[in-house]
């Protein structure tokens, strides 16, 4: 992988982060058709590190959210902040017990298996579409409902499967507004990302040596500064858009990479 390339990926993932159509899959599709021959481990590096740019661009997005939140914690009382938080930890369940039971497993679905994108994508796509067709209520996320879009997010560890994607449809499908299902689902990630960068940091295996430094920082601010960008713009898009539209570019693509992977 070379600058140009780490540049056009790191935009692919801070446009695509926020956008319910997995930024992971277009990443592996983005590496595919660029011919990144980078092994499963040096691949896995690009991707974590980008990914952790747009935790970073959502944290400063967010920033009045999260300062609101850690107030409210500080204050040492069961209010809607202190909640909020609990209910943020309890997502994590899910997908910490499967990186860290079935780490080695999901590292190499990262080597650019087009196949298993285009699909995961035609499954976005069909979460997407009955998501779509369910009712806008003014329900907040519940306990149960975190737990659940909890799980969701640990399915969408698969490349193709859009982790926005997957918790705010699962959250809608559960009954819960738009908004709040945006919200809780761009904020749950943050401390996920961040927890699997100290782990890796802790555990050695993110190293220089892992990955050319220069592609690695060219990457990073790449999708750090297009992550600003489009989190902004895609939380007005969540509110006021349907979610078919994104379900029918999510077929789309997905039918493409199948048929590229099949017959191409």
């Amino acid at each position: 992988m070379n600058n140009l390339d780490a540049l056009l990926l790191g935009i692919i993932q801070g446009l695509t982060e926020f956008l319910p159509v997995s930024s992971s899959g277009h990443l592996e599709l983005g590496k595919a058709i660029l011919g990144d021959t980078s092994v499963p481990e040096e691949s896995l590096m690009f991707t974590v590190v980008v990914h952790f740019a747009t935790a970073l661009s959502t944290i400063f997005v967010f920033r009045k959210d999260i300062v609101a939140i850690f107030k409210g914690l500080l204050s040492f009382k069961w209010n809607e902040e202190t909640q909020f938080s609990a209910k943020i930890l309890l997502s994590m369940l899910p997908a910490v017990i499967v990186g860290l039971l079935f780490e080695e497993q999901l590292e190499a679905l990262f080597g650019g298996n087009i196949l298993l994108v285009g699909c995961m994508l035609i499954v976005t796509a069909v979460l997407l579409w009955l998501a779509d067709k369910a009712k806008d209520t003014q329900k907040k996320v519940s306990f149960p409902n975190a737990f659940v879009i909890g799980i969701a997010q640990a399915v969408a560890m698969i490349p193709g499967i859009s982790r926005s994607g997957a918790t705010i449809s699962t959250s809608v499908l559960l009954g819960n507004d738009k908004s709040k299902a945006a919200r809780f689902s761009f904020l749950m990630v943050i401390p996920l990302i961040l927890g699997k960068i100290a782990k890796d940091l802790v555990g050695g295996d993110l190293t220089t040596q892992s990955g050319n430094v220069s592609v690695l920082v060219i990457g990073f601010f790449a999708a750090f500064i297009a992550g600003l960008f489009a989190c902004t713009w895609m939380i007005k898009l969540v509110k006021n858009s349907k979610l078919s539209w994104f379900a029918v570019y999510c077929l789309v693509v997905g039918i493409i990479a199948i048929g590229v992977c099949l017959y191409g």
